[in-house]
Formats: structure tokens, sequence, C-alpha cells
């Protein structure tokens, strides 16, 4: 991933509202903006250990739940 600096300079005669919508057209076309939304969810994947565990602990949770319904206490 690339970092992208946006740098707008103010001319002579430009007031602040249009070097606001200059620098907002430059960061918009840079792409920034997009980059930083497809990124905002983004998840690591988790580790084969961590898949592993997970799994051991869905199957454990099963199994007692058919242990207890065999039991009638569910």
């Amino acid at each position: 991933m690339t970092k992208t600096n946006v740098q707008v300079t103010k001319n002579s005669n430009e007031n602040a509202a249009s070097l606001m919508r200059r620098f907002s057209r430059a960061v918009q076309s840079s792409g920034v903006v997009k980059r930083v939304k497809a990124n905002r969810y983004l998840e690591r994947p988790q580790s084969r250990y961590t898949r592993k565990s997970q799994a051991l602990k869905r199957l454990a949770k099963r199994i007692e739940g058919e242990r207890l319904k065999k039991l009638g206490k569910v």
C-alpha cells in the first residue's frame, strides 16, 4: 500500500472556499478516500490455530448439548 500526499498551494487571489474545493477534488482523484473506505472493515485472516480451537469449541458445545438432550435436561 502506497502512501499518497495531496498538497495544494493557495493562488494569489483565491479564497479559502475555492482552495478547500480544489483540495477536496485532489484528494478524491488521488483515491485516498476510496482506499480508506475499502479497508474500513477489513479483518486479518485468522490463524490456523485459532480456526482449529474455535472448531473444537463448537464441537464440544454440540456434544454437550446432545448429552443434555439425551439426559432430558434440555
